[in-house]
């Protein structure tokens, strides 16, 4: 729904550690003016009573595969993009390993024309670095592009960078973010062939967190944070699964001077091993979900600030896909709908304030990315947020899943919270299960570097 103005009213405002009741007026897209009370500047405005419910800055997700181009059959920019705001999600970031892979300047480019004309929430993508591409990595623009992906375990699509002297030349010689998936090779090569000898094709999906092991995640995250180190490289760990893991990474100076951080996804915060009895390969992830101490190591060492960001690694695949034997079975599944309402969740549980989640999903991908104007409902900022009803249970099946694929692993699951209404750019793109098809407002996001 596309809108000048908007008044937000009576909104209880969840923005740098303090929730406060106020008005917000928001015009040309951004946050014009934030106070205890507005009145309408004009018969032109669009009013909101937000009665009862919490304002919250858009989420930014610094992880996602939306698989356009190449791979249209499991999800597109548009499809997932519009799921991303019925969740809250305003901004993206999503991976190189599409078909074919952004690890050109050019086919990064492709990327971005086609979310100019589809996306509806805001946009970026990271440039993939491969074995021999240096020369294209030294040519991306750093105001332009969020970070360069290196997979240093492979995972999906074939991107796997496993020389380490040319690790230690990329490290060495950009300036841009490093972003890494870590898990070891060698020994998930080693562990899968042992299984297979015993079981075939058809090994237990609940051995899925022995083959990628403990081991295999410590081994390449500890490499890569150690060679960050040697280097002065900027470093950015996605997805921890392991508890061993998080002596890697400090809290003992603020985000804006860490040179290394790491983030935590909802999968690993609210699965574990013990649920791919039910779940099965719908909850194959790389890295894997681990067991629940894992879990629960991950979630403390999240609330501690060792890890500084929760992301979605939303990475879908059709159900088709997935119904098939372990070693046939992709890794990854849909989340970007239903990420804000699972923490919303844990904060009904007792286990985290509404600050904190919006640190964790808001403001600290904005500040590691250097996201320019976004992540904080500031005056002067750009106009994304979301208003949410903590008190609007609902269930999650297929008639309301807007994923490509038609599925989700929370299929069945009751959440408290709802979100009602979703801003991008001051404009409504969603409300209440509703979407505006007509208004694709995504803005390319720009870094402050």
């Amino acid at each position: 729904m596309t809108m000048n103005t908007v008044l937000i009213k009576n909104a209880n405002i969840v923005n740098e550690g303090k929730i406060f009741n106020g008005d917000v007026y928001i015009e040309d897209g951004v946050f014009k003016e934030i106070a205890p009370q507005i009145s309408a500047k004009s018969p032109d405005v669009r009013i909101f009573d937000a009665e009862g419910k919490y304002l919250l800055p858009g989420v930014i997700d610094d992880q996602v595969h939306f698989r356009e181009p190449g791979l249209t059959h499991k999800a597109t920019i548009e499809t997932e993009s519009r799921a991303a705001v019925a969740g809250g999600i305003t901004s993206f970031i999503e991976m190189p390993n599409t078909v074919p892979q952004a690890t050109t300047v050019e086919k990064l480019e492709e990327k971005f024309d086609i979310a100019a004309s589809t996306s509806y929430a805001n946009y970026s993508f990271m440039f993939g670095g491969t074995n021999d591409n240096l020369e294209e990595i030294l040519k991306v623009d750093l105001q332009k592009v969020a970070a360069l992906k290196l997979f240093l375990g492979s995972s999906t699509g074939n991107m796997l960078v496993d020389d380490p002297v040319v690790l230690e030349k990329i490290f060495s010689s950009t300036n841009l973010l490093i972003a890494v998936h870590c898990e070891d090779e060698q020994t998930i090569r080693n562990n899968t062939a042992k299984y297979k000898a015993q079981y075939g094709d058809d090994i237990p999906i609940a051995l899925h967190p022995v083959i990628r092991d403990e081991e295999a995640c410590y081994l390449s995250s500890s490499k890569a944070v150690a060679l960050a180190k040697k280097t002065g490289a900027r470093l950015h760990v996605f997805h921890l699964s392991t508890a061993k893991e998080l002596a890697l990474f400090t809290n003992e100076i603020p985000l804006e001077e860490k040179k290394i951080t790491a983030e935590v996804c909802i999968h690993h915060l609210w699965f574990s091993d013990e649920d791919y009895k039910e779940k099965g390969t719908l909850i194959k992830w790389n890295p894997a979900v681990k067991t629940s101490a894992d879990r629960a190591a991950l979630f403390q060492a999240l609330l501690d600030d060792k890890l500084d960001v929760i992301a979605t690694d939303h990475a879908p695949h059709t159900i088709e896909e997935k119904d098939n034997v372990y070693t046939k079975a992709p890794s990854g599944g849909p989340l970007v709908q239903h990420a804000l309402p699972a923490m919303l969740e844990f904060y009904h549980k007792g286990k985290i304030s509404l600050e904190k989640i919006v640190e964790k999903m808001c403001h600290n991908p904005a500040i590691l990315f250097q996201v320019e104007k976004r992540g904080y409902i500031k005056e002067g900022y750009f106009a994304d947020a979301v208003l949410v009803d903590l008190n609007a249970p609902w269930t999650v099946t297929k008639d309301n899943i807007a994923y490509k694929c038609g599925w989700s692993p929370f299929e069945e699951t009751t959440f408290t919270s709802r979100i009602t209404h979703t801003f991008v750019n001051g404009n409504l793109v969603y409300k209440n299960f509703t979407f505006y098809d007509d208004v694709k407002h995504g803005q390319r996001l720009t870094f402050d570097r």
